[in-house]
């Protein structure tokens, strides 16, 4: 090992990061050699006096990069999952430096004269299907990135693709900071009645955390209903605690955003786009504003009024407690009641048969078992980039290993919201690698001694981000550009989404949902009603999803030159003219915290979720009902379309697994909205 492990590659199995080695110190040093030597290989590609050949430029341009593919994935994991002020420093430094580097390449004239000589020959070069395409996706994403451009343009182009960068880390770390000091401290735990025993223990272990000895702390999650809202009895704690997760940013990212969605629209002219969204959907599934427009509208209008039922229907219950309107607080609360009252559904009295390793191993692991024939094996004298980490083996059927999968489930100060799912090494063939993959949530940490009890929203969240987890692991192609998940935004979330189907089905069901302390399934009649309690509550959340998916398509169709004073402003009147304007229930995120579209890659795409769905409802409903075992099911989705990766047309690979066009109809019913 060099002086910089990340100077060469891992002699880890798997290639795994050597995390005992990696040192703070040496992300900078590395990205900066990293993107030096990819620069010089491309140099060696374009200065050669050969003739240009699929093997000496494409193959060439997929090969070059490794150390800073090695040193990014690190880094990107590193600096979300356990963040320092030296890490942000560093991604701060990094960001508009990618950002130049990227442009140094798909601006590079005599490289892209190249890549449009062999693609206008393609017809003629004998190509196999995924070389064939592995051609037309890097020509497309050179003239996506401004190669036909000219000179000038190009010039500006480097300009607002270098503060997009920036901003985009500044965004990203504003929330982190605004969450952190958003979180709800009261004195007593009194003002928590309402939680479980063991939710009051972790608010008084994070209090003792982050300094609060004595007394408790809700710490924020990414949306803005905070589950804890469903169970808080004190009305003014809940308003607190809404209050405060709704301000997160404003000060600082609204004035962010309002420059971010101005530069978005003024590279989208640049690039010959009447808006960024028009861009952006241009090379995603949806293909148009139009189509995407289209489903949305669709879905306004019966998500709305669904609400409106719900509304009345908490309004009797609330009427009870002397409260004559139901306030954005007060949704998730009352929501609960009809839920006891009318499914005997208590949310708190399910959590103690959903402790997170036996979900992890009797749930997650063992549907992947049934589904797809995988075993895990943990690894834990392999080093994790954080101690709350875990390293599993994965095998397949027969025995031959398939990968590694890293789970890091627990919350902490020190990583961002939400959960997600990282590659630090990529499936391929050219290079012989198999993935390893991560898995990031963020369950509460339990008091010393204690198990660790999900919430049944956690325990879909562990299926949902293992279902990324999947993706990556059995991806089978050659080219690192088609690898695992690097599909489209509107299409990578149907994967994981369709995993989340494991959670309810009987044998998976019974097999983790056991009490933690007798043992005691779940009782069939109970996961009966829950399952049917599932159905209350789909106007709230779709409506919640509309009003942050619409949100981003305001901000993103403005045409170049449209100018936007507020951003508070902007969103109230975007939310209205959308007919989405429901004062209950607040957008699953606000303009100032939705990191998704301002620093994570969704602008524009977040309707990528209900776009998946429309898949996921479709592909859930033909493993119900092809007539063929849960394995043999599985097995074709995994290989016609896990494995494919974007090595074909996605839509392709949904054909090849359920025999037809997807439809809508599965949707429109389990939203309640047929």
């Amino acid at each position: 090992m060099t002086e910089n492990p990340f100077f060469a590659a891992s002699p880890l199995v798997y290639e795994l990061p050597p995390y005992a080695e990696i040192r703070e110190e040496h992300y900078l040093p590395a990205y900066e050699r990293g993107m030096a030597e990819q620069l010089a290989e491309i140099a060696a590609i374009t200065d050669t006096e050969a003739r240009p050949t699929f093997e000496n430029t494409l193959v060439a341009l997929e090969r070059s990069g490794e150390l800073l593919r090695r040193v990014d994935a690190v880094f990107r994991n590193q600096s979300s999952s356990d963040t320092t002020d030296l890490l942000d420093e560093v991604e701060a430094k990094v960001s508009p430096l990618l950002a130049a580097h990227h442009d140094a390449i798909h601006l590079d004239q005599k490289l892209f004269a190249r890549i449009e000589a062999l693609h206008e020959d393609r017809a003629a070069l004998g190509l196999d299907p995924e070389s064939l395409r592995l051609l037309e996706r890097r020509y497309t994403a050179f003239v996506r990135s401004g190669a036909r451009l000219g000179e000038a343009e190009q010039a500006r182009l480097r300009e607002l693709n270098a503060e997009l960068a920036a901003l985009g880390t500044t965004f990203q770390q504003n929330v982190n900071a605004a969450t952190r000091s958003a979180a709800l401290v009261v004195d007593t735990a009194e003002e928590l009645a309402g939680l479980s025993e063991d939710a009051i223990a972790a608010a008084a272990e994070n209090a003792r955390v982050l300094g609060h000895e004595g007394r408790y702390v809700l710490s924020l999650k990414s949306p803005s209903n905070q589950p804890e809202l469903a169970l808080l009895a004190d009305r003014s704690v809940r308003e607190r605690l809404l209050a405060a997760s709704l301000a997160r940013g404003g000060g600082s990212n609204g004035p962010l955003a309002i420059r971010m969605a101005g530069l978005r629209a003024e590279r989208a002219a640049l690039l010959g786009y009447p808006s960024h969204a028009a861009y952006v959907v241009a090379d995603e599934t949806a293909g148009t504003v139009e189509a995407v427009s289209g489903l949305l509208a669709r879905l306004v209008e019966p998500a709305v009024a669904n609400a409106r039922r719900e509304a009345a229907e908490l309004a009797g219950v609330a009427a009870a407690d002397g409260i004559g309107e139901i306030a954005a607080h007060d949704w998730a609360y009352y929501s609960e009641k009809v839920r006891q009252a009318s499914y005997q559904v208590d949310a708190a009295a399910l959590r103690p048969y959903f402790e997170l390793e036996r979900v992890l191993k009797d749930g997650v692991f063992f549907a992947a078992g049934l589904a797809y024939g995988l075993s895990f094996t943990e690894r834990p004298e392999l080093t994790a980039h954080h101690p709350d980490a875990r390293v599993f083996e994965v095998f397949e059927e027969d025995g031959t290993p398939l990968g590694l999968f890293i789970g890091d489930f627990h919350a902490r100060a020190s990583k961002r919201g939400g959960a997600w799912m990282d590659e630090l090494v990529g499936q391929s063939g050219l290079t012989g690698r198999r993935a390893v993959v991560l898995n990031n949530l963020n369950v509460p940490r339990p008091a010393p001694g204690e198990p660790a009890l999900l919430s049944w929203d956690e325990v879909r969240t562990l299926f949902h981000e293992f279902g990324h987890a999947l993706h990556g692991l059995f991806s089978d192609v050659r080219y690192p550009l088609f690898a695992g998940t690097a599909v489209p935004r509107d299409f990578v979330e149907f994967p994981s989404q369709v995993n989340e189907m494991w959670m309810v089905r009987p044998e998976v069901l019974a097999n983790y949902a056991r009490h933690h302390e007798t043992g005691e399934p779940l009782p069939a009649e109970l996961v009966e009603r829950m399952i049917a309690a599932e159905g209350f509550g789909e106007g709230f959340r779709t409506v919640e999803y509309l009003a942050a998916t619409l949100l981003d398509w305001a901000w993103h169709t403005l045409p170049q030159g449209h100018r936007v004073a507020d951003a508070g402003e902007f969103e109230a009147r975007a939310l209205a003219e959308a007919g989405i304007a429901v004062p209950a229930i607040p957008p699953r995120y606000r303009t100032p915290y939705f990191q998704h579209v301002f620093s994570s890659g969704y602008s524009a795409a977040y309707y990528a979720y209900i776009w998946s769905e429309v898949l996921d409802a479709d592909t859930v409903r033909w493993f119900e009902t092809n007539g063929r075992s849960v394995r043999d099911s599985g097995e074709l989705f995994r290989r016609e379309l896990l494995a494919r990766g974007f090595s074909r047309d996605p839509l392709e690979s949904f054909r090849a697994v359920v025999g037809r066009a997807p439809e809508t109809g599965p949707l429109l019913e389990r939203r309640g909205l047929a």
